[in-house]
């Protein structure tokens, strides 16, 4: 089953570059969509990606990285 990933190209707490060759390591079935997700309020305080239907929020791109392994289907 794929994993469904959604991660915003205007955050100002993430880079792309370096988020989406982890994002594909650790799930290389995902359909990963870089894009605005009108989620601006968090977005502006904290790096979040959007995961299988969940918002996962943290205070860096390593540490939001790190929260999402567990939604991760495998």
């Amino acid at each position: 089953m794929a994993n469904d990933i959604r991660v915003c190209d205007k955050c100002k707490h993430m880079k792309m570059k370096t988020t989406l060759p982890k994002l594909q390591k650790m799930a290389p079935d995902a359909e990963i969509k870089v894009g605005c997700k009108s989620y601006c309020g968090p977005c502006s305080r904290f790096a979040f990606i959007f995961i299988n239907g969940r918002y996962v929020t943290a205070p860096t791109e390593d540490e939001v990285i790190e929260k999402v392994q567990k939604y991760v289907k495998k």
